[in-house]
C-alpha cells in the first residue's frame, strides 16, 4: 500500500482564512475605488465638457425650429376639434410644452396611446429631428371652441416650447374628413 501524502501548501486555520479573504477583498475595493477616482480627473483643458460627441453637442445646440402642414378638420361640434402640424427642427432638442390659440377657450396638447388619449405634458422634439402631430396620433386639442371654423378660414396658434421662443403658426380648415396621410 501507498503511503498517504498531504497537500504542499500548509494547513491554516479559519481564523487565518477569514483575515487573507478580508485583507483580499479589501486590496481589491481600494484598487476598483482608485482607477474610478483616477478616471474621473482624466479632463484636458478644463472648457471642454465631459462625455463630448456629436450628440452631446447635437442636444446642446440651439434649437431652430419650423412649422408647417398645419391644418385643422372642420370641427362637426363646438365642444373640440384637433389640429395637426409638424415642427422640424435643424439644431438642438426641444420639447413642445403647451399651445395657445384665440378659437376656444383652452388648447392642449393630447398623446394617443393605444385607442385613447390623454394631456401631455410636453412633446420632446429631438435634435435634428422632427415632430409630427397627426390624426390618430399626438395632436393639439382646442376645447370649447367660441366660434365653428368652416372649411377656408384659418387658425391662429401660438407653440411654447422648453427652450424656444414661442413660434406663431396657421392652421388651414379643411374638410373635416381631411388626412393628409391617406391616399
Amino acid at each position: 500500500m501507498t503511503p498517504r501524502t498531504t497537500p504542499a501548501t500548509p494547513r491554516t486555520t479559519r481564523g487565518t482564512r477569514t483575515t487573507r479573504t478580508t485583507r483580499t477583498t479589501l486590496v481589491a475595493a481600494i484598487a476598483v475605488a482608485s482607477a474610478l477616482a483616477l478616471a474621473g480627473c482624466g479632463s484636458s483643458g478644463g472648457s471642454e465638457k465631459a462625455g463630448s460627441s456629436k450628440e452631446q453637442v447635437a442636444a446642446d445646440a440651439k434649437p431652430r425650429l419650423d412649422v408647417t402642414g398645419g391644418y385643422m378638420p372642420e370641427p362637426v361640434t363646438k365642444d373640440m376639434a384637433g389640429g395637426f402640424l409638424t415642427v422640424t427642427n435643424k439644431g438642438g432638442a426641444d420639447k413642445l410644452t403647451s399651445v395657445t390659440s384665440d378659437v376656444s377657450k383652452s388648447a392642449e396638447i393630447h398623446e394617443t396611446v393605444g385607442q385613447k388619449m390623454k394631456k401631455a405634458k410636453s412633446f420632446d422634439i429631438p435634435a435634428n429631428g422632427t415632430l409630427k402631430l397627426e390624426r390618430g396620433g399626438n395632436h393639439i386639442m382646442f376645447l370649447e371652441l367660441k366660434k365653428m371654423p368652416k372649411k377656408g378660414d384659418k387658425i391662429a396658434v401660438e407653440l411654447h416650447f422648453e427652450k424656444s421662443a414661442p413660434v406663431k403658426a396657421e392652421l388651414e380648415v379643411m374638410d373635416p374628413t381631411h388626412n393628409p396621410n391617406s391616399h
